[in-house]
């Protein structure tokens, strides 16, 4: 079994060795599916950062009326906190609403002198509620206004935000789906190319494979080379796409963060550096492999 699986790995790289040409042609499309291979889990990240960041910034508040008292407020607050949907709620009172107020407007005279010609500060407190899924919103929304009552609140802002909640939910579930999309449609494509490449190679070999076939070799000696050198291509892109993207990413991290603050993507790439390589050469030797078993088993039928 040893001697066998040598003899495999063997003749695998000759192969390799001997089609100089059509390793390099089978490597480069291999290499390029890597690459948008790697791009797309590299934009995933940024996008998914990039929609938590803009999610973060979303929620529904409730304002209550001035006369509402502070216990019927904490009241509800509990009750929303109780919510599974629910990642957050941050009460702000009439003083400390004052205070932001004061603290926004420091450099507006004018608004300061506004709220100081009246005698009883004239700021709503209230609760800013926070879904871990955008498209929890609605049901927290129906939720809030079944539990307090109509004389305590001022107002519901699930209204007025709910045209962007709702683009967001629909960009978050829209790229989801384009994303698994386009990664299935680049894998099916570079299988195919592969192929049809290896195919080639399989065809320049076909005096030798004869030969096999004529002296009693197994389809399983036959094919093994095949497959061997499939793992190779996948090998090799993975290592050179690796390289290639690596660059690429440190030097548009500092870009990217200015964008979007909360994405460290050199630090990313960095801490996931070893799971990501994992993704390419998984990736990589599986189109190699599976296009090499696929074009040897389609000439042995023949």
């Amino acid at each position: 079994m040893a001697t066998t699986l040598y003899r495999l790995i063997k003749y695998g790289f000759q192969t390799f060795w001997r089609q100089r040409l059509l390793t390099v042609a089978t490597m480069v499309v291999i290499l390029l599916a890597l690459l948008v291979f790697q791009g797309l889990l590299i934009f995933g990240v940024i996008g998914g950062t990039a929609l938590n960041a803009i999610q973060d910034k979303i929620d529904i508040s409730i304002y209550f009326k001035t006369n509402t008292p502070e216990d019927e407020i904490l009241r509800v607050k509990r009750e929303v906190e109780e919510r599974t949907e629910i990642k957050e709620v941050a009460y702000t009172s009439r003083d400390r609403a004052e205070e932001l107020f004061r603290e926004r407007h420091k450099n507006d005279p004018e608004y300061i002198a506004a709220i100081d010609l009246v005698e009883e500060n004239p700021l709503s407190a209230h609760l800013d509620i926070k879904a871990n899924n955008p498209e929890d919103y609605a049901t927290v929304a129906s939720y809030v206004e079944g539990i307090v009552s109509g004389d305590l609140v001022d107002k519901i802002t699930y209204n007025e935000n709910q045209v962007v909640i709702d683009r967001l939910t629909s960009i978050i579930r829209v790229s989801r789906r384009v994303g698994v999309l386009t990664a299935i449609f680049l894998t099916v494509v570079a299988i195919l190319v592969s192929f049809n490449t290896i195919l080639l190679g399989i065809y320049s070999n076909r005096d030798e494979i004869a030969i096999m076939r004529l002296v009693g070799a197994s389809n399983l000696y036959i094919r093994g080379p095949f497959v061997v050198m499939g793992v190779i291509y996948g090998l090799i892109a993975s290592v050179l796409s690796m390289s290639l993207i690596a660059p690429i990413i440190f030097l548009s991290s500092s870009q990217v963060e200015a964008f979007i603050h909360e994405m460290d993507l050199a630090g990313y790439f960095t801490s996931h550096l070893f799971i990501l390589f994992l993704y390419q050469l998984a990736f990589g030797i599986g189109i190699g492999v599976i296009s090499s078993f696929i074009a040897i088993r389609r000439y042995l039928k023949t």
